[in-house]
């Protein structure tokens, strides 16, 4: 999932269970560039650090700028814009029909 900076969705990739995010952002990011041309600058979190970061300079012409926490930080912490897609996620969840965590089974029980 990649969002603009209010966190409103741009582009969105369901992928397998068995495929890594790092792997699959390498599609997502090229959705990203092939849409949204304007784009330059993307934000993600440290799962997503590597050679992942030098592909989207070379190959993409995207600057991946990696937000990580940092070992001194003690409990919750607010980094800069992580809450952007947190908040997305919210946004989503609120709709009863996207939620995917039911804390019990909404179908009625066999006998």
């Amino acid at each position: 999932m990649v969002t603009d900076t209010l966190g409103l969705l741009l582009v969105v990739a369901v992928i397998a269970a068995n495929i890594g995010d790092r792997d699959a952002a390498t599609g997502l990011l090229g959705g990203v560039r092939r849409l949204h041309r304007a784009i330059t600058l993307v934000w993600a979190d440290g799962g997503y650090t590597g050679d992942l970061v030098d592909w989207c300079r070379q190959r993409l012409a995207l600057t991946l700028d990696i937000v990580k926490r940092t070992d001194d930080m003690k409990g919750f912490v607010v980094l800069p814009r992580r809450w952007v897609a947190a908040r997305t996620f919210a946004w989503l969840m609120n709709s009863r029909r996207l939620a995917r965590d039911y804390e019990i089974c909404p179908l009625p029980a066999r006998r």
